[in-house]
């Protein structure tokens, strides 16, 4: 299904617990929800005044949290869409998460101004409608932006990722860093925690997604995706990972588009086989997720359009 309710290109897209409703953010300020299974829109989120980089939803399905470019992060009402808090940073807030839980949000912010980049920690208040000031903010020593960020195990450690390529495991506790692993290239663009907590895969720029053990961040798998990867995504069902990207539209054409650099890339988790491609986007796929159930996937692109694929029978017997 094609989905279309954005101006600008996706960033990011996000299902609910239950998988009923999907999320998107795109760079167009306005953060849309849609209806998971048929597609329909239910509303937008108004209030942010610049690209919507992402965001997370509570397990019930009654708070959204958005990071945007405008340096805020917007707390709202996930089902009447009001604005229940707002809070301010010196920088672009670029990617947001609900620890486990969501008695805190962690939050990265861009350099801006002499500032440097940095991870803060909110604490969110008993009637989950305000946040505290940062309770906790963590510099990471490499140069540029952090991309992505998740909470470990029991919320006892922040793993990050960014601009330098480098994974940082941070000790919530003290705040500082208690393993650094050099693990890509070139820029990290995405970062997702397996369901269970134990793995989590990244995505970046040289053209690779990694597979890691979240205790010991040792390299367990490499997938060799062949163009630069922008977003990834495994499956709470199979395994199987999908992968997206494509280079930058304004050094291609369209032909190119069509002979397939901008498809979703399904690969076999473990033994790192390409399996398949799902063509349609005519842009660099900026954001994937699997369904919590495993049995769709969406994709967001620089084209600006949200596609919602329902699997056949055929796929779940696929090896």
């Amino acid at each position: 299904m094609l989905l279309k309710g954005h101006e600008r290109p996706l960033t990011y897209v996000k299902y609910n617990h239950e998988g009923d409703w999907l999320f998107t953010c795109a760079k167009d300020h306005h953060p849309t929800v849609w209806n998971g299974e048929t597609g329909e829109r239910i509303g937008t989120y108004n209030g942010h005044n610049g690209a919507v980089w992402s965001c997370d939803v509570t397990r019930d399905t009654k708070r959204l949290v958005t990071a945007s470019a405008d340096m805020t992060m917007i707390l709202w009402e996930a089902e009447g869409g009001q604005k229940l808090y707002q809070h301010s940073f010196d920088g672009p807030a670029r990617y947001t998460e609900f620890s486990l839980g969501e008695r805190e949000i962690m939050v990265t912010v861009d350099a801006f101004m002499g500032s440097d980049a940095n991870i803060q920690v909110l604490t969110v208040s008993d009637d989950r409608n305000e946040l505290s000031s940062p309770v906790m903010k963590l510099a990471p020593p490499g140069k540029g932006r952090i991309t992505r960020a998740c909470w470990g195990p029991m919320n006892h450690t922040i793993i990050s990722c960014g601009e330098d390529g480098n994974l940082y495991k941070w000790d919530t506790e003290t705040g500082k860093v208690l393993e650094t692993v050099e693990a890509h290239e070139k820029m990290v663009q995405d970062l997702e925690m397996s369901p269970d907590g134990t793995c989590f895969l990244t995505a970046s720029l040289d053209k690779t997604a990694k597979l890691w053990d979240s205790s010991t961040l040792e390299c367990i798998k490499t997938y060799n995706g062949g163009r630069p990867l922008n977003t990834c995504t495994m499956s709470p069902l199979l395994e199987h990972i999908i992968l997206g990207g494509g280079q930058d539209a304004s050094q291609v054409t369209t032909t190119a588009g069509a002979a397939g650099k901008f498809e979703a890339m399904f690969y076999h988790k473990i033994l790192e086989d390409h399996l398949a491609g799902v063509k349609g986007h005519f842009g660099p796929l900026n954001a994937l997720r699997f369904s919590p159930d495993g049995r769709s996937f969406t994709s967001g692109g620089e084209d600006g359009y949200v596609r919602l694929h329902h699997f056949d029978a055929d796929y779940f017997a696929m090896r």
